[in-house]
């Protein structure tokens, strides 16, 4: 609807009131299947809209990278024809044949008068001359004074670029450190897992020690209980034998007992005499 309005619009302008809507489609069928050329001027005013309408900045070359530009202008001749031009007639005409062109050209002019000399001739080689002059005598002062001041913005702006480039640099190295640390941190975290594992089993084996004096203390102390129990059984047996034993024995019994005693030591006195006198 924009297109034909526009393109509506654009008929007005030039004049026509109308256009009815069956031409403008059989003209841009008939341009988009056969790709044949306009030769009317309403079909040239059409395809012009039709151009118009359509995106500049829509096709693959907008998105191509742009070559950048040289830093250093062509050669070129006598300071205004390119050296490209003596190029491309060299190999047909020589040397002499961009010369004997331009000089032919400007006989054929003038002989035809189609170029008249006249005054404003005069000032314009007066003018040229004075730039020539111009040109000449301060071009070199004013390129060097230019070349100077391109020569300090390039230095700004290559110290600029280092300086960017230095900062990249920076990070960069920052960034690899980084991920060193990001490659060793899984070493890290095994050595901690193998500290926490060491702490687990050296926690574990001394409640394990633990556990094993407390129960050798208990038993210790069971058995030191049963030997003070035999112990005192023993005792309590040999004072109540002893005491038995005493009780039973009679005075009568004591007395021969005591007589025996003495008649077996006078025996055991005769013999140890016996035997030191032989």
């Amino acid at each position: 609807m924009c297109l034909r309005r526009l393109i509506t619009e654009g008929f007005r302008y030039c004049g026509v009131k109308k256009i009815p809507a069956q031409i403008f489609l059989k003209s841009v069928g008939t341009w988009s299947s056969k790709g044949s050329v306009p030769h009317n001027k309403v079909d040239l005013l059409v395809l012009s809209l039709v151009q118009a309408s359509r995106c500049l900045h829509t096709s693959s070359q907008s998105l191509a990278p742009v070559p950048p530009l040289p830093e250093k202008p062509g050669k070129v001749r006598h300071g205004l024809i390119p050296e490209e031009f003596f190029q491309l007639l060299y190999p047909k005409t020589g040397v002499t044949g961009p010369y004997m062109l331009g000089t032919g050209l400007a006989i054929y002019m003038l002989s035809k008068e189609i170029y008249i000399i006249n005054s404003s001739t005069l000032v314009a080689l007066t003018v040229g001359s004075f730039f020539i002059y111009g040109v000449k005598k301060f071009g070199p002062s004013i390129a060097e004074f230019a070349d100077k001041l391109n020569e300090e913005k390039v230095a700004k702006v290559q110290e600029v670029k280092d300086l960017a480039v230095t900062g990249l640099a920076q990070a960069i190295d920052s960034e690899k450190k980084e991920q060193w640390r990001v490659e060793g941190r899984s070493l890290l975290f095994d050595a901690k897992r193998n500290n926490v594992a060491a702490l687990l089993e050296t926690n574990h084996r001394e409640r394990l020690h633990m556990v094993t004096n407390e129960v050798k203390k208990r038993l210790d102390y069971q058995i030191a209980l049963q030997n003070l129990h035999r112990q005192m059984e023993q005792e309590h047996m040999v004072n109540w034998v002893e005491k038995s034993v005493i009780s039973s024995i009679t005075p009568q019994q004591e007395k021969e007992s005591i007589a025996k005693c003495i008649t077996d030591l006078k025996a055991l006195t005769r013999n140890t005499q016996a035997k030191a006198t032989a």
